[in-house]
């Protein structure tokens, strides 16, 4: 009975909110697995792929002002062993732009949505970045169907004052983001990596193609309240409460956890221990020649480490 409510909510929400019009930009980026598109109970139109099988399902939650193809690299590999499912959160990618409310919980919501819609009562969270808040978030908000964490230079274990997390607001807005010249994004996505492989560059050709887009506004604004929400969503003081099994990777020459402006006296190697001491059931490992981006600089590291994990 609930399962039929639920096709009949999802129904409703399909005919309140059509698909929206495909987007030639956005729809245009060139991903390296089948993309498949779903509208969520609430209306929320989701891009996803779904590779592999295997005794485990890992859901791929990207970070700040990425997509789904970030994991290109680990599901190449991992979908071997494992059910592999990375989606494009809402406002990003090839995911809906319409009426988004950036935030933790709400993305944790999404993530949530996905799994009813596919029908799985459990799964692994990946998260990278503000992808690794969201899933700390969600391990929060039902543990019992988060099995495991897997975060990869999460946001979330560096801590800020009121005053720092104004600035950051202040900094980071839509308006800012539409006025960032061609040279500044492409910085930007540089500044990820230790030594940005060559095999990166369609990371900065796509970001270009975005600005041309006309719902560039609309994902500006979503990138912008991701900053905000994730300031706004503070989880520090909650990690004691993750009682799931939790992999912690971080980059040994990440350039962007700390941040170098705002607590130039922390360490990468600092923030990982802190946040690494405060979950129970952790296990930290820092890959030696790789930046904040380290699941795609150093994805063999990353998926042994992965693997070594689950099995």
């Amino acid at each position: 009975m609930a399962f039929l409510c639920l096709l009949c909510l999802s129904a409703q929400c399909q005919m309140a909110k059509p698909a929206p019009a495909t987007d030639p930009v956005f729809e245009g980026l060139n991903y390296s697995y089948e993309v498949r598109k779903m509208t969520l109970p609430d209306g929320t139109h989701i891009a996803y792929v779904d590779e592999g099988k295997g005794p485990e399902t890992i859901i791929f939650i990207h970070g700040l002002g990425s997509y789904l193809p970030a994991w290109d690299k680990n599901i190449a590999e991992l979908r071997k062993h494992y059910r592999c499912i990375a989606l494009d959160l809402p406002g990003y990618g090839k995911s809906g732009k319409e009426g988004i409310a950036p935030g933790m919980e709400s993305y944790a919501n999404t993530v949530f949505g996905l799994m009813d819609a596919l029908k799985l009562k459990q799964a692994v969270l990946a998260g990278h970045s503000m992808g690794g808040q969201i899933a700390i978030t969600a391990a929060l908000q039902e543990p019992k169907r988060v099995k495991k964490l897997i975060l990869a230079a999460p946001a979330g274990f560096e801590t800020f004052t009121e005053q720092q997390k104004q600035l950051f607001k202040a900094t980071v807005t839509p308006e800012s983001i539409q006025k960032t010249t061609p040279e500044q994004a492409a910085a930007n996505i540089k500044v990820n990596f230790h030594k940005m492989p060559a095999d990166a560059q369609f990371m900065v050709d796509d970001r270009l193609k975005m600005a041309t887009s006309e719902q560039f506004g609309k994902y500006s604004a979503a990138v912008a309240g991701s900053v905000a929400a994730m300031v706004d969503e503070p989880v520090y003081e909650q990690l004691p409460q993750v009682q799931v099994p939790t992999l912690i990777l971080f980059g040994e020459q990440d350039a962007l956890i700390p941040n170098r402006y705002l607590n130039p006296g922390l360490t990468t190697k600092a923030v990982a221990e802190s946040g690494h001491s405060r979950i129970p059931n952790s296990q930290l490992v820092l890959v030696p020649e790789a930046g904040h981006f380290l699941q795609f600089e150093q994805p063999a590291a990353f998926n042994k480490a992965v693997r070594n994990f689950l099995d």
